[in-house]
């Protein structure tokens, strides 16, 4: 799915609300495990609670990074096979929500959001596992007629405060262009 300025991201219709897009910072990032980790209900327990979080988005039009804060109010439901994030900009007049569930019979975990503007759940999200304490969460999508890969990984996870940032490759995975980080501490 794109956004207004034809340009992918792990959520678009937030990327669409903020005005923001898909940058030119080349990173490389972890690659996704080599074997497949199963995943289980509990996995994004960490996320139960409320949290404060610092945005850093990467500009297009200028290569400079835009700052800004957030709040989040998560929730475990479904015995820890699904994770609900309710996400808050007040600065940006923005809300949203992301739900995570366990496709139980895979083992995989789904990712999905929806933008409070629109009530739109985007599909298919993306999907991924955790591993050695760091979810990788993938998925094909096109920008324009490219296709790209766009991830989202969740790391440094600890009792008080995680990590998520998002990149995009462009060359079917051998490079990666990090665009977002999203550094929660827990209220």
């Amino acid at each position: 799915m794109s956004d207004q300025t034809g340009v992918i991201a792990r959520r678009p219709m937030l990327q669409s609300a903020l005005g923001l897009a898909v940058g030119v910072a080349t990173a490389t990032l972890p690659a996704a495990a080599a074997e497949p980790a199963a995943g289980k209900a509990g996995d994004f327990n960490f996320l139960a609670g409320e949290w404060r979080i610092s945005h850093r988005r990467l500009k297009p039009e200028t290569g400079e990074w835009d700052e800004f804060t957030g709040e989040a109010t998560c929730w475990t439901i479904l015995n820890g096979a699904g994770s609900i994030e309710e996400l808050r900009i007040p600065a940006r007049n923005f809300a949203g929500v992301g739900i995570r569930l366990l496709q139980v019979e895979r083992k995989i975990w789904s990712d999905v959001w929806v933008n409070a503007k629109n009530g739109v759940l985007t599909t298919p999200g993306l999907t991924g596992t955790f591993r050695h304490g760091e979810g990788v969460f993938e998925a094909d999508e096109m920008d324009g007629d490219q296709p790209i890969k766009v991830r989202g990984i969740w790391d440094r996870i600890t009792p008080t405060s995680h990590r998520w940032y998002q990149s995009v490759s462009r060359d079917g995975g051998q490079t990666w262009d990090a665009n977002w980080y999203m550094e929660w501490v827990r209220v």
